[in-house]
Parts: structure tokens; sequence; C-alpha cells
């Protein structure tokens, strides 16, 4: 249904990355990515935890999306689209296998992302981040985010920043 296929260079041969639309088969390596992030840089949360364990529960049946980056049927790289308000969506749980970082992938699925986001004509996407991770900060800034005003009650004690793409007009 959401299918998108991209070349990208890696070391010296060429290799397809696939995005996909989570099916539960992926669940536990939605789960694997995202915990080697949180646990490298941070600590699971109890939102975290709600969101890794019952991901369809808590994105998929409430109008959300997860999708996938694969390659060599490998799930590489995700992310999730949460909805947040009228016809607004929350970007959350991205996320890139280590050993496949530095490779543009996050920024193809940011791609995917927005695109995505444009075609459902939603107002725009949010994001919460935290100001230690420097690289995510200046790429979410590349594609168009803006820093907005942080509420006094956030979803995750690491959340220092939040960041607002408007996709109205643009």
């Amino acid at each position: 249904m959401y299918r998108l296929t991209l070349s990208i260079k890696f070391k010296s041969s060429k290799m397809q990355i696939k995005i996909i639309p989570f099916q539960l088969k992926h669940a536990n390596a939605f789960k694997k990515l995202n915990l080697n992030w949180l646990d490298r840089y941070f600590y699971v949360e109890e939102k975290d935890k709600e969101l890794l364990e019952k991901c369809k529960e808590s994105i998929i049946d409430i109008g959300g999306y997860i999708f996938l980056a694969e390659a060599d049927n490998k799930i590489v790289g995700c992310f999730s689209l949460i909805p947040f308000g009228s016809n607004i969506f929350e970007l959350g749980k991205m996320a890139v296998d280590p050993n496949f970082q530095g490779y543009k992938i996050g920024q193809q699925l940011l791609t995917f992302a927005i695109d995505f986001a444009r075609q459902q004509n939603w107002k725009a996407i949010v994001l919460y981040s935290s100001t230690k991770l420097d690289t995510a900060l200046h790429v979410y800034r590349k594609y168009g985010f803006k820093e907005v005003e942080l509420e006094k009650e956030v979803p995750y004690a690491r959340s220092d920043i939040k960041m607002e793409l408007n996709l109205v007009n643009t």
C-alpha cells in the first residue's frame, strides 16, 4: 500500500532500501531498534515501554502508522507517526540500526514521513527530542522543523525540545 524503494550507496556496492508499512511480524525489530538507541543515550521510560511492548495497540489501532526500512530482508530502521491533534501527528520512535548508520537511512525515512504526511493533507508533524542529540536536531532543522514552545507536561523526561514542521502552504 505505502511502498517506496530507495537506492543508496552502502560501502562500495549498491544496496536497495525499501520503506514498508508495519506488520505484526515487525514488532520485535521495531522494539529492538528503539531499545538500542534508548539504552545508548538515555533509559527506557514508561511511555517507551507502552509504545514498544504494544506498538499495534498504542500506535496503529489509534490511527497511527509505523514504517520500516528494509535492506536485504533485514529491518534496519523505523519510525512512527502517532495522532497528536486535529490533523497533526507526532513523529516518534525513529531509529536506525547502528551497523547502518551514516548512510542517510534516517534522512530517507524522514523524507518518506514528510511526503506521506503531505499526501494525507496533515497540518503539521511535531516531535520531541533532546538537545543531547545534536545530529538528529541538525537533520530535523535541515528538513524544515522549527523549535516551538515545550509544554510543562512532556511525554518523556529526556524531552527538552519540541519541534514542528508546518505542512500548510509549504
